[in-house]
């Protein structure tokens, strides 16, 4: 099994019924905002359904936990820190808590409080094409290990 990390990129203005219900279901809610899912079948038919809003791939630990680090965030819009992490689950760092969510030992609402969407910024020098999937030279759809790059110029 395999982590994703699942990036809206369209919003949701005129978009059929049972795909904005999908986005929903996956906390989608706005252009940039990214989760991290694994890929049950559940959630590999979710990305089929919504394909035309999304994008993901297999992302790594470090983008997990530089994301976490850098856009993570707990109730009340605090950042997510090591101290923060210590007090609110059983894992005393953000990088012990990454490794374990890789591992599938651990699951992000075992941090209490800690926010399941994460907010990114538009990624610098922009999107390829909002309009046409990862193989034909835009930014939808599956995009394997080309995630990581992207959400490192979001964050």
């Amino acid at each position: 099994m395999k982590h994703f990390a699942v990036i809206q990129i369209r919003g949701l203005i005129n978009v059929p019924k049972t795909v904005k219900d999908t986005l929903l279901m996956m906390n989608l809610t706005k252009k940039n905002h990214c989760v991290i899912v694994d890929d049950r079948d559940t959630y590999t038919g979710m990305l089929q359904k919504a394909k035309d809003y999304v994008t993901w791939g297999d992302v790594t630990e470090g983008s997990v936990a530089k994301m976490i680090t850098k856009r993570g965030r707990a109730a009340g819009d605090k950042k997510i820190t090591d101290g923060y992490m210590k007090d609110n689950s059983t894992y005393k760092s953000i990088t012990e808590f990454t490794q374990a969510l890789m591992k599938f030992e651990a699951e992000v609402k075992d941090v209490k409080g800690l926010k399941p969407v994460f907010r990114l910024s538009p990624p610098s020098k922009g999107y390829r094409g909002t309009k046409k999937p990862w193989g034909n030279g835009g930014s939808l759809g599956y995009r394997g290990d080309a995630i990581n790059e992207l959400l490192e110029k979001m964050i």
